[in-house]
């Protein structure tokens, strides 16, 4: 049985072992065979497969993943599915990226002559140069472990399924450098949660129908106006043009006014209730951009432009229900 000094050295020596092969990795990875895999997969514009058993199938699920959710359309195979029947899912299109860390797992390996009959093109991600996987693959991602796994017992993978799994972040962060990836494609594939409310632009979920009057519109108008679009506001337009906004605060404000100057507030038309040169946002402007200017001028909409034209409005509603807020 291990002593205590022993027991408390096992944490560090996994942070150790794990940074030890990251910083060998960060000195010597292989950029022209990452350049040259990645010239492969957009060229054949199908989807990158990943395989792996065990630990690694596990790695190569979330490397799957990342590549999906970064542009490049990618799935996970399980190895001993594929030897029996789900081979067929590849396409002669895709590519293979194969996660092993020694190489030689058995159903990896015997999916290997299969993949080359087919004129799949393989890659490997693996700890072992030597190893079969990496000798069939026409592009190695090797990575090295100077201070072994990390594990008390030398036999759980630690250092080896970070290190498989850094070469996939490295390996998506160079293919979305390459495509071009853009912020509003990556909204595209994440529609729901934080992430999808953060860069969901304006235009997305503002209202394209929204409440208006005419300037010389008499107040009961107005109140019409205002009630119809449920906002609490109406929009003050001539044509096309927007002259200012009324909303409940503006109607109290002209009431009281008209109490103090002795004038019959029946006879306010839009043009003298409302508020000129209202708050405005680009459609193309993000969600959470919107959120900041409402929050920093205590209002609760915005009117949405489209080159310098109104063509919409985005309520504070909306953000909460896209999650924004």
């Amino acid at each position: 049985m291990k002593d205590e000094n022993q027991a408390s050295g096992a944490p560090h020596a996994v942070l150790v072992a794990a940074r030890s092969a990251l910083d060998d990795l960060a000195a010597g990875w292989d950029q022209a065979s990452v350049e040259a895999w990645c010239e492969m997969v957009v060229a054949r514009r199908g989807r990158v497969v990943l395989t792996g058993m065990g630990k690694s199938g596990l790695i190569a699920q979330k490397v799957a993943a990342t590549l999906a959710s970064t542009g490049c359309p990618s799935l996970f195979m399980h190895p001993a599915e594929a030897l029996h029947g789900d081979l067929g899912m590849v396409t002669d299109s895709d590519s293979i990226l194969a996660l092993s860390n020694s190489g030689e797992t058995e159903e990896v390996v015997r999916l290997l002559p299969s993949l080359i009959r087919l004129g799949i093109p393989l890659a490997a991600i693996t700890g072992k140069p030597e190893g079969t996987l990496a000798q069939a693959a026409q592009w190695r991602f090797i990575y090295r472990l100077p201070k072994g796994e990390g594990c008390p017992l030398d036999l759980a993978p630690m250092a080896s399924t970070t290190l498989q799994l850094i070469w996939g972040d490295l390996l998506a962060a160079t293919l979305m450098d390459r495509q071009g990836f853009t912020r509003d494609q990556f909204a595209l594939n994440h529609p729901a949660g934080s992430l999808g409310a953060k860069l969901m632009k304006v235009k997305t979920i503002m209202h394209q129908d929204w409440p208006r009057v005419a300037p010389e519109a008499p107040l009961m108008a107005v109140l019409a106006s205002m009630s119809a679009g449920h906002l609490g506001m109406t929009s003050v337009m001539d044509g096309e043009s927007l002259l200012g906004v009324i909303t409940d605060g503006d109607l109290r404000r002209a009431f009281q006014r008209s109490e103090r100057d002795g004038l019959n507030p029946l006879s306010l038309t839009a043009g003298q209730i409302m508020t000129p040169h209202p708050a405005t946002i680009g459609e193309d402007a993000l969600a959470v951009e919107a959120a900041s200017r409402m929050e920093a001028r205590k209002i609760t909409f915005l009117l949405v432009e489209r080159q310098g034209r109104p063509c919409g409005l985005l309520h504070i509603h909306q953000l909460l229900e896209a999650k924004v807020l």
